[in-house]
């Protein structure tokens, strides 16, 4: 069993920035792809980012391509997701995920996730 923990949301301005982490914990989560997913209110949940636990093949929304970073420390079992020049539509409740089978990009592939985070960006 996977235990996904998220922190880091808040409140922040247009053109801000903030850190989401992602937790990690159980056996096996260390051969998984981590994904970073986002839901608005009255939408699907939809791919923001994703990456291998080796640091390679990382994959990003092209919403979110060239000022999201998806990132990870093996020592603290940390996954992070670095948002900068926030916008107001990036206003949603953050999860990370993982134990994906298929499609990385689809939500419903995700096996285990996390209780989300909420980032809103006012204008």
């Amino acid at each position: 069993q996977v235990q996904l923990v998220e922190s880091g949301g808040g409140l922040v301005q247009a053109g801000g920035s903030l850190r989401l982490s992602c937790t990690a914990s159980g056996l096996g989560f260390s051969i998984n792809p981590m994904g970073w997913f986002r839901q608005a209110p009255g939408k699907e949940r939809d791919f923001v980012a994703h990456m291998t636990w080796s640091g390679g093949d990382a994959s990003y929304a092209d919403s979110v391509k060239g000022r999201f970073t998806i990132s990870r420390d093996s020592a603290k079992n940390t996954v992070y997701l670095q948002m900068n020049s926030l916008k107001p539509e990036d206003t949603a409740v953050y999860y990370c995920a993982s134990g994906a089978v298929g499609n990385r990009f689809d939500a419903r592939a995700y096996t285990y996730w996390g209780q989300g985070t909420q980032v809103t960006v006012s204008s």
